[in-house]
């Protein structure tokens, strides 16, 4: 790893993990090296780093998290969030031990949001805009979750809450389309800045297949640096797939490390 990358995951881990990734919590408390909340869409468990725990001592905080989570709360699930750089690299063993099953591996990508700004030309007929300008936010967002479930082939579950976030804090995040001269979106992306961090994150992107190569989704990524910058945050990070992955490289972000969900689900809950 170079040393600007280096900078950047160190970045990244002081910035985005532990009391970071409660913002949004219902309650949240600590246990141990652990920030553990209780968010709207389940339970969430972060930390920097695991102070050097390890054996039957993680062990112990693994079971007793998870025992406080299907004891004193009514959640469905939870995700417990390791990165690819995390010790002891026997940590996912542990957690599946323990009942967590891996979802898919995601890179970590952070760039300099100046370096994604640029103007990106788009195809004839395509123009991007912020969700809610020129028309109903709610509609817009309807909109944006067709596109997603077709995409994703998951359903928006949280419409009335992500609702509620962007007409309150239009500062600090936003909802981007991209669509048609005849009002057909093909691309969407949504933008959040973490409060107190100099970071803001891309998330939820996705393009209709049909319109992909045609760098929309890229403009999409100029547009949400743009704001971003304009909301105060010089960093950028997101967790991508595969295949959003060259796109966002060619934007100026850079892998600095891998994330993989572990999640755990009640007796009787479905995934």
């Amino acid at each position: 790893m170079s040393p600007a990358h280096a900078d950047l995951l160190a970045a990244y881990d002081a910035g985005l993990r532990d009391e970071a990734e409660m913002s949004g919590a219902r309650q949240w408390h600590r246990r141990g090296p652990l920030a553990v909340g209780v968010f709207d869409h389940g339970g969430f468990v972060s930390y920097r780093d695991l102070g050097g725990l390890d054996g039957d001592a993680l062990d112990d905080l693994v079971a007793s998290t998870v025992a406080w989570f299907r004891e004193e709360t009514d959640v469905a699930e939870v995700e417990w969030k390791t990165r690819g750089h995390d010790l002891p690299a026997d940590l996912p063993a542990r957690l599946e031990a323990h009942g967590f099953e891996p979802d898919e591996v995601e890179t970590v990508m952070v760039g300099r949001a100046v370096l994604l700004a640029a103007d990106v030309p788009l195809p004839a007929g395509v123009h991007v805009r912020r969700a809610g300008d020129g028309r109903d936010l709610r509609v817009d967002l309807e909109a944006t979750g067709r596109l997603q479930a077709e995409v994703f082939g998951t359903a928006m579950r949280d419409l009335e809450e992500r609702l509620r976030t962007l007409t309150e804090h239009p500062n600090r995040t936003g909802v981007w389309l991209a669509e048609t001269d005849d009002g057909t979106v093909v691309s969407v992306g949504r933008l959040e800045v973490v409060p107190g961090t100099g970071f803001a994150g891309l998330w939820g992107g996705a393009t209709r297949e049909e319109w992909r190569g045609r760098g929309i989704y890229r403009a999409l990524v100029a547009a949400r640096a743009r704001a971003a910058l304009a909301m105060g945050a010089e960093l950028v990070h997101s967790d991508c797939s595969a295949m959003s992955r060259p796109i966002l490289e060619r934007s100026g972000l850079v892998p600095v490390t891998t994330t993989t969900p572990y999640v755990w689900r009640r007796a009787g809950a479905t995934g």
